[in-house]
Order: C-alpha cells, then structure tokens, then sequence
C-alpha cells in the first residue's frame, strides 16, 4: 500500500471519534493493550508525560514539549485530532512522523491489527509508542485523546502526570456533571506517579484526592504558585497564560525526577512553542489587515475565552465564521456570541458536523440577519470581501471548520 492507501485502510478500519462522534468510542483498553503486546509493549521502553483535562491540554502538551527541547532531549509528541495532514499526530523533536514510517507500520503489523481489530485511535497510538521507542526518544509527551481512565494512552507508566482542567465537554460519555468527567480524567491517575493538577476547583478537587489517597501518590496543586514573572508564551491568547503553572510546575517535577532543565531552557521553549514543535489552531493570526484569528476552541469554557479575547480587541466591524458538531451544546455557545457581530454559518465536511438546517434554527432567533454559507472557504471569502483592513475576522466553532481553511 503507499500512503494514501495506508490512511484509507487506517480511517476504515473502524469509525475514528473525532469524524463520527459517541459510537466510535470503545470503553476498555483490550485492543490497545493486546496490539502493544504484539509489538513488543513499546509503551514500556521510553519515559513519558501524561496530560489530561478538557481545555488546555494539547498546548500543555506542546509547551513541555519545547521546554524539553530546548534543554537538549530527543522529545517525542504525541497528539490528537490532527488538523491538516494524519502525520501532525505524532512528532519527534517536533518533525511529523514521516509517511513512509506509517505506511511500514501498517505493512508490518497487518496481521495483528486485523486479528485483534483496533479502532483508529488505538492503532495510532499504538503507532506513536512504536516509533518512540525506535527512535530511542529520551522522553515523550503524550495527550489523552478523550476523558482519561479508558483512553487508549493510559497504558503508560509516565514519570508525572498533568491534569489542566475540567469543563462541561463530551458528556454523553464521560458524565453530565464536573464531577463525573474529574472522575473520568482522575483516571491517569497512577501509582508513584506525581500529579499536577493544573487548576483548583471546588468540584474536582475530591475527585482527584480520592483517587490519589487510593493509589498512594501525590497531588500538586499548580495555581497556587503564581511565581511566573520570567514566564510568557508565544501561544497568543490569555488562556494559553492559564496553562502555565501546570506546565511550569510538570517540569519542576521532571528536574526532581533528574532531568536537566534550566530556567533559561524553560523561558526559551516556551517563547517558541509554534516553531519548536508546529502547533496550529490556537489563536493563530492569519492575517494583521484585516486580523484574521482562527481558534479551535470548541467548548463553552474554551468559547467564553475566545469572546473575552474579542471584546479585549480593537475592530470597527467583527465578523465571524461558526460551525459546530452535533453533540455540542451549541445553543450555550451561540448565546455567548458578541450580538453586534456580522455571522456567517458554515458546515464542516465531517459526519458530526451540524447540518446548516439545523444550526439555522437554533441560531435565526439571535441572529436573524446571519448568512448560511456550507463551504468553510467559500464563508471566509464572504465576509473577506466585505472587511476593511481595521476589522476583525474570527473563524472558529470547531477544530473542524478550522481544519478546512486553505490557509492554515
């Protein structure tokens, strides 16, 4: 098989979550740990950071990343979904994991992945550990796909865990209240293994105490460590500023655990996150005239930081190009939509996203004079035509819509 063949046979294979939503999600770790097996248990030949939570935990991820980098290891980044090309999912020292390293991976362990018929995610988490330890990495980032306790990723033992923060997201599998998805995410939670809790909350924090009494390891709360005066990220947006005492404080824990990580290394890593490492999505401007930000948050508490990011702007008009998936709560994120902005609706090209039929009746009421534009691309040009170079183009929704642009 070449390449492309490769990645249909992947995405084939079985539904992938983030394309078709609740029913490609497998609640157990059989599949993940029966392929690891038959490979060798790869997860268990390199040292690795686990990072859970709702918001923050992929630019957590790349940001100890670059840190890692920038003090001299052979780093190892691990990450979902991926935005424009599958390769994007797995990274060492921030180069995407070559197409022929996917295609051999298939073409050598066809045998197992059709006898033990892993999804997806896990066989591309299993992907990501093989060529890890191939490449003899030093230490690998790794990020929780989805909750926590039954991800296809915790089948590592890492040497500190991150948990950045409990949100309202994916509730119709991982529970309707904060405590129930803490539940879930509390799940990383091992053995020995420190945890850095990244944010304190009323709601989560017996959660998480419960389960670390229970496995007789320590907590670490980072938000009560405000020492970050030397501390900034390239990341543009306040809440990626919210990340850092969880990622300062995971890697305090690795220089304890030996690693050697000066102060400089920190400051300099995570000054060039997007160089180091090729994050895309977060707040990335895309253009200075008109400003031109497309954002992949997607969930209200990601949402609300987006808008008080607008609002913290200068523009003379705001535009802005939405589309969501299905199983969100789009009506809460709908209302929190600055009512002067000129709206253009989009529908991404995935199974989950919301049909423009039905975004329109949700939406019509707050926004009657909105536009309905299906092509992602065609919707920016829309309101692209009609901006002068001081307003403000935000594009965003859903890592989907985002995804689609041309000039990602």
């Amino acid at each position: 098989m070449n390449y492309q063949e490769t990645l249909d046979y992947l995405y084939s294979a079985l539904p992938m979550y983030q394309r078709v939503g609740p029913q490609a999600f497998k609640k157990d770790l059989a599949n993940t740990l029966a392929l690891c097996k038959a490979l060798g248990n790869p997860q268990h030949k390199f040292k690795s950071v686990h990072v859970a939570g709702t918001n923050g935990k992929g630019s957590s991820s790349h940001s100890i990343a670059a840190v890692l980098q920038m003090a001299g290891y052979k780093v190892g980044l691990y990450t979902s979904p991926h935005l424009k090309s599958f390769t994007e999912r797995i990274r060492l020292n921030g180069q995407e994991i070559p197409e022929a390293n996917v295609v051999s991976f298939v073409a050598d362990n066809k045998a197992e992945i059709e006898r033990i018929q892993p999804s997806f995610f896990e066989m591309t988490v299993v992907m990501a550990f093989d060529y890890f330890a191939k490449a003899n990495v030093d230490i690998a980032v790794i990020e929780v796909g989805l909750g926590g306790r039954l991800d296809s990723t915790n089948v590592i033992t890492p040497e500190v865990s991150l948990i950045t923060n409990i949100g309202y997201d994916h509730m119709d599998m991982l529970g309707d209240t904060l405590e129930k998805i803490a539940f879930e995410k509390a799940g990383i939670i091992k053995e020995d293994v420190p945890v850095v809790i990244g944010t304190t909350q009323d709601e989560t924090t017996p959660v998480f105490e419960t389960k670390a009494k229970s496995v007789g390891t320590p907590l670490i709360y980072a938000d009560q460590d405000d020492d970050l005066e030397f501390f900034k990220t390239d990341l543009m947006g306040p809440y990626h500023q919210n990340n850092l005492p969880g990622i300062l404080k995971t890697i305090e824990v690795l220089t304890h655990k030996g690693f050697y990580i000066t102060k400089e290394a920190a400051i300099e890593g995570l000054g060039n996150v997007a160089f180091l490492t090729g994050i895309k999505g977060r707040w990335q401007v895309l253009s200075d005239s008109p400003l031109i930000i497309a954002d992949t948050g997607h969930n209200k508490e990601a949402f609300q930081f987006i808008v008080d990011e607008i609002r913290s702007r200068k523009w003379e008009t705001l535009y802005m190009v939405l589309g969501f998936v299905e199983d969100k709560n789009v009506l809460s994120l709908l209302e929190m939509i600055p009512t002067e902005a000129e709206i253009v609706f989009c529908e991404a090209n995935v199974p989950r996203a919301m049909k423009l039929e039905k975004l329109k009746s949700l939406a019509s009421h707050l926004f009657p004079n909105a536009h309905y534009v299906k092509d992602v691309n065609k919707a920016v040009e829309t309101v692209s035509e009609r901006a002068s170079k001081a307003d403000m183009i935000f594009i965003g929704g859903s890592t989907f819509v985002v995804a689609e642009l041309n000039d990602l």
